[in-house]
């Protein structure tokens, strides 16, 4: 069976709106030789949909059957937990849709959950209403614990920051199932219909990324051209399979990765990699 690719997108495929060189070359290669994959996000603003129209306008082919978000992953569990149930929901877009489409219903009283993803306009009176929802009985889901997010402008406050204080608030801690959560990493692999040991996670995030691969018992791909830098990898007792400057190197893989990726081999015509490989040592 060919293995299959979970691909972090923010810091992997793109920088803020800016597409990472060679990001496309690695997904058109993917299509043409029919090896499965899926972009996986920790953001719940977007639809799939949404996400796949960004990633096709930046140059990247997507289609929503690539892309499954953590918002998504909540709204599934929720689903498995308590069909039909009800939900107090801090966030967008994104979030919402997904949990009509898995069967709940969105309350402002008396809710089973109280779910929080990432949202612009969260203010001290959703909050408070929240926080007295969970005194009262509703349990806390986080659609993942990312702290802040990034932005074109900076860095804003993120799911995370929201669910410390209501944790904070409540003395009760959220179960959260974005990554590194294995509740979204095993429904990703299963999205694509592979089995663990030919499961390969690319990212470029040491907290979430690499330890949810690392955790479910996937390969794992550390992109340098995010947010983690050779020097930071002395900090965490666990490491990547295998480390690359960006995911264009995957295109010119060497004979000592042919186990990692066998289907990716060369090509006569490929473009040469101005990076090198480097498994983590």
């Amino acid at each position: 069976m060919s293995k299959g690719f979970l691909i972090d997108m923010d810091g992997v495929i793109y920088r803020g709106s800016e597409l990472i060189p060679g990001a496309d070359v690695f997904i058109n290669k993917l299509l043409e030789r029919r090896i499965p994959f899926l972009f996986l996000t920790n953001n719940s603003q977007r639809t799939r949909r949404d996400v796949a129209t960004k990633l096709s306008r930046m140059g990247i082919p997507a289609t929503e059957k690539h892309v499954f978000t953590c918002a998504v992953a909540t709204a599934r569990f929720l689903a498995k937990q308590s069909p039909g149930g009800t939900a107090y929901v801090i966030g967008e877009g994104g979030l919402l849709n997904a949990l009509h489409a898995n069967g709940f219903s969105i309350v402002d009283s008396h809710p089973e959950y109280v779910v929080v993803g990432e949202g612009r306009t969260v203010n001290l009176e959703m909050l408070e209403t929240a926080v007295q929802m969970i005194l009262d009985g509703a349990k806390l889901i986080a659609t993942n614990l990312d702290p802040n997010c990034p932005t074109k402008n900076g860095t804003r406050p993120g799911c995370g920051a929201t669910v410390a204080f209501l944790e904070e608030a409540t003395g009760f801690k959220a179960l959260s199932v974005g990554k590194p959560s294995p509740v979204m990493m095993r429904e990703a692999r299963k999205e694509i219909g592979l089995p663990t040991s030919e499961t390969i996670m690319i990212g470029d995030t040491m907290e979430t990324d690499i330890l949810g691969g690392v955790q479910m018992g996937y390969r794992t791909v550390l992109a340098l051209s995010g947010g983690t830098s050779r020097e930071d990898l002395a900090k965490f007792a666990y490491r990547p399979d295998v480390i690359v400057e960006s995911i264009f190197d995957l295109c010119e893989p060497p004979k000592r990765l042919d186990e990692l990726i066998p289907s990716m081999d060369r090509s006569d015509d490929s473009t040469q990699s101005p990076h090198q490989w480097h498994l983590a040592q």
